[in-house]
Order: C-alpha cells, then structure tokens, then sequence
C-alpha cells in the first residue's frame, strides 16, 4: 500500500484511557505502562482534535476502562462529536445500572474478555476469583441496556482445545461477535511466552479448525486480526488492506497521550497532545515502514507474501527485532 492511497485519517483509534486495571492476567501487554494519564478537559480537546481529522471511531482500553471515574463523560463528549464509541473491559464492574448509564453516554458497542468457557480456568489466568461470572453477567446487562456485545478470547495454550465450547457460549449469550485473537508477545505476554504461546504448527491447525468452524456460524461473526491465516490459502472476505491493519486503518494512543502504530508496538511515534496527528499519520518513519514492508528471510520465496506481508509486525518486532522479517507465528516452509 503507498501513502498515494493512504485513507487521510486512521478509521480507528485504540485509545487507553487509564493504566490502573483491578485484574493481573497473565499475557497482559499494558500492565508495563507507567505514564501519566491526562486530564478530562486535555482528552476532550484530544476528541476534538481527532474528530477533526476525520477518525470515524474510538475504542476504550486501559487498564480496566470502568476505573476511570469520568468515563461517562468521556464517552458523552467523543459521541457528541459523532465519534463511534466503543470500549473493551474485564467486565468486573459492569452491573445493569452501570450498563444502562453506558448506553445514555454514547457507547455504540463493549466488548467483554473471557479467556475460557470454564469458569476456574479463566478466573485462575485472570487473578480473580468470579471475574468469569461477573464476565457473563455483564454480557446480559449490556444486551438488557441495547448496546452491541462481543466476546474476545486471546488464543493460548489454556484454550487452544476449547474453541467449540467458546463459540457455544458466545452463542448462548447472544454477542454479535467473537473476537479470537492471536497471542501477542508484549508486556506479560513476552515474558510469559514460552508457558502461553503456541508452536507455528498448533497455529496451523488452530486457525484450519477456527476457519471451518467459521464457515458453519451463519448466527455468529467470528473475527480474526492475523495476518498469517492468509498462508492456508483459503479463501478470506476482501480487506481495505493485505496484512496487519496497525499504522494502515489504524493507530494507538495510550494513556499519556503518546501515539504507536498499534497497542503491542511499544515504539512512540508522536504525543496527541503536542503533536500534529495527521502529520504524524502521514509522515511518521515507523508508518512509512509498515506501509511498505519487505520480505526478509522465507518471505522472500513465499507465494503467501502479497497476502499476509510477513504476518504481525508487532510479533516480529518483539521476538526478532525488525518488522520486516517473517512472523515467528508462521508454519510456511518455502
């Protein structure tokens, strides 16, 4: 993709809005994060600012959202200004009037995490006792409240063998989607990699099981952000953009403001409070960079390359220092 037909605002921001967080997951990326967070008056001018732009939505993370004490206003005055507003949460906090108050500010959809459909195994990764009932129960809030409901499972060794379980109770709670992400090795996720992450070819068969199962959920959107399914060579919905969408479709802020390309690219490529964004968008070198990647290594002789270029940046980033080489997660042997 060139910068010719770079879209003239990211469609999306990842935006956390706190770092404090009540749980201590194990494959956590942002539990590392010791920046400042800003004030209400500087985020609402931050929202007036993207807005500006032309961003089209803004998805709530921290840290545990539901801890910042004026998120309700945050939420209220980023719709005002016809941002889509959505946000991620543990859930924890989320009871019916909590629900409800989310819906009159403006939040268009939340998507809960649950890491496995059995309750002692995702309250022992979480590091607290009932977070997998007080998970569901929000899920039921949420849809009593009218706002938009998905689930996202982080894929790792403690649910690899439970997808059909995970899809049984996305269905039963009636979310519109399923998120499955891959395991990113950021923050805790990097340091608890060896325990959690799977091999290339686990990866290989999980995704083969998860696409057909894919196939048979006509009720049920099931959603991936990895750029390596391409290399199955199966058929997939058309994107705006091969590979990852970070830095093409999308930016992070975190709490202090500071702008990455995504949440689990640790590399600051401006501040939204003292920087011009859509210089930023346009201009940063890391962007440029991942606009336009090279195949290093078996990516060179890949036919899957036009498709996945080179799978997660971040991951290979992480483990191998450049964004161009191959993603670690990747099962093809040119």
């Amino acid at each position: 993709m060139g910068n010719e037909w770079l879209v003239k605002a990211p469609l999306t921001i990842n935006w956390a809005l706190n770092n404090s967080c009540n749980f201590a997951c194990r494959h956590c990326y942002s539990r590392v994060e010791t920046g400042e967070e800003l004030d209400g008056d500087t985020l609402r001018g931050c929202f007036d600012k993207v807005a500006k732009m032309g961003v089209m939505a803004v998805n709530f993370g921290g840290g545990e959202p539901l801890l910042r004490a004026d998120l309700l206003e945050m939420a209220s005055h980023a719709a005002s200004l016809k941002l889509r507003v959505s946000m991620n949460s543990n859930g924890y906090l989320l009871d019916r009037a909590k629900a409800g108050e989310l819906k009159q500010a403006g939040f268009a959809a939340v998507g809960i995490s649950l890491d496995s459909h059995d309750a002692a195994v995702h309250d022992r990764f979480r590091g607290v006792e009932g977070s997998h009932a007080r998970a569901l129960a929000a899920l039921g809030f949420l849809k009593e409240a009218g706002i938009r409901t998905s689930l996202s499972t982080v894929i790792c060794t403690i649910n690899l063998d439970s997808l059909d379980e995970i899809i049984a109770l996305a269905r039963q709670y009636g979310v519109s989607r399923l998120n499955l992400h891959n395991f990113k090795c950021a923050g805790h996720g990097l340091a608890n990699k060896d325990e959690l992450d799977l091999s290339p070819a686990q990866w290989q068969a999980f995704y083969r099981r998860a696409m057909a199962a894919k196939d048979k959920c006509a009720d049920l959107e099931l959603s991936f952000d990895d750029p390596v399914i391409a290399s199955l060579g199966l058929p997939t919905e058309s994107s705006l953009v091969k590979g990852s969408v970070c830095g093409k479709l999308s930016l992070a802020i975190k709490a202090n403001g500071d702008i990455t390309p995504c949440g689990f690219i640790p590399v600051v490529i401006g501040n939204i409070v003292r920087d011009d964004l859509g210089e930023v968008w346009r201009n940063a070198p890391l962007l440029t960079k991942m606009r336009h990647k090279e195949p290093h290594g078996k990516c060179g002789t890949c036919d899957h390359y036009s498709d996945c270029l080179g799978g997660c940046s971040a991951r290979a980033l992480a483990l191998t220092g450049d964004i161009n080489n191959p993603d670690p997660h990747c099962w093809v042997e040119p």
